[in-house]
């Protein structure tokens, strides 16, 4: 796969754009302008927390007339068989409802990850001090809690040698404005998801972190548990800390408020060293998808269950 790279450092494959018609481009614009001029614009002339609120009431109304609401419900049913449907109903609610603060809270980013105001309480930030200054490398990982940008954010600012990957948009033009926008709050080094092996060993050669997200369904990942259901996740954050022998630091955050965050850097997760390289891949794979699942619980509506994290026979009994 060829890709493209700018002076500035965004980076694309070039066959996304290359195999597109010319209807396709011109949709891309019109959502390009939508984009800046009924969602930019707008919600950047409010505060963070004004933004937040408004996309919260969007999502709530509009989420549960999609066919991803579908997946929502089935989702929280899979991960708590225990609670009534009135309850999973409301979860799904207010999971919307996070998913909508997400997108209010995007355009005030800049502003939400400066030191100069508190939307973002840290603790234990001095861990990613000491890996910045260890010049010893690091495998992050995290999952998608609260509003993932800061994390990202967060773990960039701390670290600015870090490697983050990133999920490609499939249109170009809004690509790039989320790219440049996550370089100006402090994610200066991004690598496209699934395009940015070499850049990330290289990193982690050089004594430099890298970053994934790890709570997603990965189809050539390992199958383990997660909430009780085998779940495929990638392995690839596990391989590259045993290859470089190099920590594995996980990253969780939760919301407070509108636009206001508590964002934890936990101990290293302990890696297995003593059965065979095969197991010791998986059990640590499960120790990260057990971190994750800790999280969730605690705040089940700040996950992302618009995402089909299980196969679906795992639907079947539900």
């Amino acid at each position: 796969m060829t890709t493209s790279k700018n002076n500035d450092g965004y980076i694309r494959p070039k066959d996304i754009d290359n195999r597109s018609t010319f209807g396709q481009r011109l949709v891309w614009r019109i959502e390009a302008f939508a984009w800046d001029w009924l969602y930019w614009n707008p919600f950047r002339t409010v505060s963070p927390e004004r933004a937040s609120d408004i996309g919260a009431w969007l999502f709530k109304v509009v989420g549960p007339m999609l066919s991803q609401h579908k997946t929502v419900i089935n989702n929280l049913k899979l991960a708590f068989p225990e609670k009534s449907p009135d309850e999973i109903k409301n979860l799904a609610i207010e999971a919307w409802d996070n998913s909508g603060r997400i997108a209010g809270e995007l355009p005030h980013m800049d502003k939400i990850l400066s030191r100069d105001y508190d939307y973002v309480e840290i603790v234990h930030g001095e861990r990613l001090k000491d890996i910045f200054e260890s010049k010893k490398g690091a495998v992050m990982v995290s999952g998608h809690f609260a509003n993932w940008e800061v994390i990202a954010g967060i773990v960039g600012r701390e670290i600015p040698s870090c490697v983050l990957t990133y999920r490609i948009l499939n249109n170009p033009h809004i690509d790039y404005r989320v790219n440049k926008l996550r370089q100006g709050y402090g994610a200066s080094i991004l690598t496209p998801k699934g395009l940015g092996t070499r850049e990330m060993m290289r990193a982690l050669l050089e004594g430099r972190a890298v970053a994934l997200m790890n709570d997603q369904k990965f189809n050539e990942g390992l199958a383990v548990p997660f909430f009780g259901h085998d779940a495929m996740t990638a392995q690839g954050p596990t391989r590259m800390a045993y290859k470089y022998d190099v920590p594995i630091i996980a990253v969780s955050a939760y919301r407070t408020g509108p636009a206001k965050f508590k964002l934890t850097v936990h101990p290293p997760v302990e890696k297995s060293e003593s059965n065979s390289e095969k197991e010791n891949i998986f059990q640590t794979v499960s120790k990260i998808t057990k971190f994750m699942e800790d999280r969730i619980r605690e705040h089940p509506s700040q996950w992302f269950w618009q995402h089909r994290r299980w196969p679906k026979s795992a639907w079947k009994n539900i």
